[in-house]
């Protein structure tokens, strides 16, 4: 039934998104968004899609009125991070490229480490290690 499960985000710049994302390690991928108003990225080892749409093009495709992420968060972007050290690099990255830190890089519950950011049109995003020998069973 689904080949795969594609994020589409609207964005108020699409090229100081792409260099947001570029600058986050997310590869572009010129085959689909390649427009002078969306961008696609592949992310991580099993190429998740991530497209991006400028505001106007995004809300054709939705019938309705963008939410403002400022007010309130309808979805939260987690990515997986194979060491505390890679969280840590993640957060400094978003933060230098633009975006700001909504949960700074700690432990949570002995077993996940991880941090929240904001990208530049208010989308939150979770990079998160988790140390599976210490999740605790049951």
């Amino acid at each position: 039934m689904t080949k795969s499960l594609w994020i589409n985000l609207p964005v108020k710049d699409v090229n100081k998104s792409k260099e947001f994302f570029t600058q986050l390690g997310f590869k572009l991928n010129l085959k689909f968004g390649s427009r002078e108003d969306s961008a696609c990225f592949m992310v991580g080892d099993d190429n998740f899609i991530v497209m991006l749409f400028e505001e106007p093009l995004f809300e054709g495709f939705i019938a309705t009125k963008i939410s403002d992420p400022k007010l309130g968060t309808e979805v939260l972007f987690s990515i997986d991070a194979e060491s505390v050290e890679e969280v840590n690099e993640m957060a400094k990255k978003a933060v230098d490229a633009g975006g700001a830190l909504y949960a700074e890089p700690g432990f949570k519950d002995g077993w996940m480490y991880g941090c929240g950011f904001v990208d530049l049109d208010g989308h939150r995003w979770n990079i998160l290690y988790m140390d599976t020998t210490k999740m605790p069973l049951g």
